[in-house]
């Protein structure tokens, strides 16, 4: 196996560090991998590779004085294509932004260089990140390295897919519905999805916009969890905003092995049944606890029903993608709302009526997402973590049907409808909870399944390190056979 292509970015900085591998040699190493590789997989779309030579140079001479630019000091990585890098086009996969090119770095951007590292790409999504595929009339599809007939999933599609085929060290994704954890659950990496806030997401936007978006946040993918714990202390903190006025210091874990842990497990549910072979790693996890000597409880709930959770992620969901509309099609939502009957609740007209929100129903949403929040914080005080599917099923074959509505997941031989797989996403995100996404190994089918480690609010560290003691049993991050040389 190419062991430096396939390594995390913390042992490649410090292998950079020891003068074992230069910053140049790495990134050459990685290019000439992604001319290899990328062509069938087409994770990577847009690369800067002058302006990264150059800075690996720079990385290199700096070295050479005794300089050291921060922790990950010369090591490449890539970044979703929806972040600002100055002079590339930031599209979110729509034709009609092909002109929009950014003028600054995102911050997040900043930040990772501020702490060495040289980016020298960008990775493919879905059109306005709204998919749990990445294809698009810009860049086209992506395939998921471990099957390329099946998708690497979305948004953050080909982020996860460069880092399973060994074609960058690190990389940078967003997430709303999903769309770290999905991806790193398909395509067999870690991922994770901070509390809400803890990162800035300026320069991850559409064009115009400087305010969050509800629900959506910024987060790391990568091939350790220690590579997810290092982003979080390089990126997390407060925006310039609020920079002199609160320090982001994220609690430590005071759990030192794996029989400290109380931990409960949510594994299937009504409203989104999941595939066994996803359900039994879930279980697995939760027994490598048990046989430490750890509780694990099966029917702990939080105070709130499924179905309310589910209801109040689905309408703060669309509303906070409603922004991502033209006024065109929000428009049409609007009309089209008008002339709904009162006692319509279909999926569609829920849809509609979600997309075109009042500020006081929003409002009265919020409010209930707020108790729903104090709920979990109850919750957490008995309970370390839970434990959940991240998706429903393994990677799935490529779909690009544009009636979404007729998209449908097999999971346990029945047909499912496509969306039913947000419950599990949505349950952590209305909430604003961390959720860390562990890799367990691949199915009979050669395919990768992950598992959902949810914790408090501001308990990312904890998430992080419990996906790392569970990685240290189990292998962690297998690299697809196809790219491994």
């Amino acid at each position: 196996m190419d062991e430096l292509a396939f390594a995390d970015a913390s042992t490649l900085a410090a292998k950079i560090r020891a003068k074992d591998i230069s910053s140049v040699e790495l990134l050459a190493h990685y290019v000439a991998r992604m001319g290899r590789y990328n062509p069938e997989i087409n994770a990577i779309v847009v690369t800067q590779l002058d302006k990264a030579q150059a800075r690996a140079q720079a990385a290199d001479a700096a070295l050479a004085r005794g300089e050291s630019w921060g922790p990950l000091h010369g090591v490449p990585m890539t970044v979703k294509e929806s972040y600002d890098i100055e002079g590339l086009a930031t599209t979110w996969g729509d034709p009609k932004l092909r002109n929009n090119i950014a003028t600054a770095d995102a911050v997040a951007c900043q930040r990772l260089q501020g702490a060495g590292a040289v980016i020298f790409g960008k990775t493919n999504v879905p059109i306005n990140l709204a998919d749990f595929q990445s294809y698009n009339e810009v860049y086209g599809a992506t395939g998921n390295p471990h099957n390329l007939a099946r998708t690497p999933g979305g948004s953050s599609g080909g982020s996860a897919a460069a880092l399973a085929a060994g074609l960058s060290a690190l990389e940078m994704g967003s997430d709303i519905g999903g769309s770290i954890r999905n991806p790193a659950h398909y395509c067999g990496v870690f991922g994770h999805k901070p509390t809400w806030g803890v990162l800035p997401m300026r320069g991850h936007a559409l064009p115009g916009s400087l305010a969050p978006t509800d629900i959506s946040v910024i987060g790391p993918l990568a091939r350790s969890a220690e590579d997810l714990a290092l982003v979080l202390a390089i990126v997390g903190g407060a925006d310039d905003l609020h920079l002199p006025g609160w320090k982001l210091e994220l609690p430590m874990p005071a759990q030192k092995s794996l029989q400290d842990y109380k931990v409960a497990v949510w594994a299937d549910d009504g409203l989104a049944p999941v595939d066994q072979s996803v359900k039994d790693r879930v279980l697995l996890v939760a027994k490598m606890v048990e046989d430490a000597g750890g509780r694990v409880d099966y029917g702990a709930r939080p105070d709130f029903s499924a179905a309310r959770s589910h209801q109040l992620y689905t309408n703060l969901l669309h509303s906070a993608m409603s922004t991502r509309q033209s006024d065109e099609v929000f428009a049409s939502n609007l009309a089209r709302r008008q002339q709904l009957a009162a006692d319509d609740h279909s999926a569609l007209a829920q849809v509609t009526r979600a997309s075109s929100l009042f500020y006081r129903e929003w409002h009265a949403f919020n409010e209930a997402r707020t108790r729903l929040r104090w709920a979990w914080h109850e919750f957490f005080k008995d309970y370390d973590l839970l434990l959940t599917p991240a998706c429903v099923t393994p990677a799935f074959p490529h779909d690009q049907n544009p009636q979404l509505s007729q998209r449908t997941l097999v999971v346990n031989n029945e047909s499912r409808p496509y969306f039913e797989q947000t419950f599990w996403a949505g349950l952590t995100g209305v909430s604003y909870l961390p959720s860390t996404i562990v890799p367990t190994g691949l199915d009979p089918q050669g395919l990768p399944i992950g598992v959902q480690i949810v914790g408090r609010e501001m308990g990312d560290l904890g998430t992080i390190e419990f996906a790392r003691k569970i990685a240290a049993l189990n292998g962690g991050f297998v690299a697809p056979q196809r790219y491994a040389s």
